[in-house]
């Protein structure tokens, strides 16, 4: 089981989300723990303040750095060690691969900025990972965290129910996801392709890949670069370039 603990100015902003579908069943077949920490239940003053304006002057405000600190600290008093996690748009793009590797840890706390950012020596002595998730800015780091804790949770075996449903994924194994369809087999004139509707399992196979392989190539040929792509792999590409 994964713990989830995500530190955040807005707790609130997680009721609707966390209290739906896979990740509410998820929690209660205790396949992972998340728990949702307020920051200003560590500030030291009666109005729970936990910004303050920037030294140096600037537009915005900075949150301060000792209920953060204070909070992480907490955590860190229990076993195992969590990984800290500061969500940001300067921090590295996250990927599916990292997040295959995050489902591996048993803690992972996730921090949420707000305004213009945190204090920097909150960043230097407390956070471990700095993650992106675009290159664009949001009003608070707690999309980002959510994005974040769905993408690893999914990859923990049972909270999909078949793994094979996170293995089939886009950029599960480096390249886009097959096309899906479903009932009816005719939809506004277009059918759904006879491979499917086979049941030959290893030509229903060899159609999906090819599909992928191909959507890849039209929309971002850029992941085809680092893809672990096998000699069929590389022939059905030569094979679909030709085609244009």
């Amino acid at each position: 089981m994964i713990r989830f603990e995500i530190l955040t100015l807005f707790p609130d902003f997680f009721k609707g989300p966390l209290s739906e579908s896979i990740l509410n069943r998820a929690c209660e077949k205790r396949l992972i723990d998340i728990r949702i920490i307020n920051i200003r239940d560590f500030t030291a003053d009666k109005h729970h303040v936990a910004d303050d304006y920037p030294y140096g002057g600037g537009a915005g405000m900075v949150m301060k750095p000792e209920p953060i600190a204070k909070a992480i600290c907490s955590l860190k008093e229990e076993s195992p060690q969590p990984r800290v996690i500061f969500l940001t748009p300067q921090g590295k793009p996250f990927t599916q691969q990292r997040a295959r590797e995050l489902a591996q840890l048993e803690r992972i706390v996730l921090l949420c900025g707000h305004y213009e950012g945190i204090d920097e020596r909150v960043r230097m002595r407390h956070v471990d990972e700095e993650i992106s998730i675009g290159d664009y800015v949001l009003t608070g780091g707690e999309a980002p965290a959510l994005i974040v804790l769905d993408a690893v949770a999914r990859m923990v075996p049972g909270v999909l129910g078949n793994e094979d449903s996170f293995r089939n994924d886009s950029f599960y194994e480096g390249i886009l996801d097959y096309p899906h369809y479903t009932r009816p087999e005719e939809f506004e004139g277009d059918r759904v392709p006879e491979t499917l509707l086979s049941g030959h399992h290893k030509k229903i196979e060899e159609w999906r890949r090819r599909e992928a392989l191909a959507r890849t190539l039209r929309v971002r040929p850029d992941l085809l670069e680092h893809a672990p792509l096998s000699e069929e792999d590389h022939r059905i590409l030569n094979e679909l370039r030709k085609l244009g």
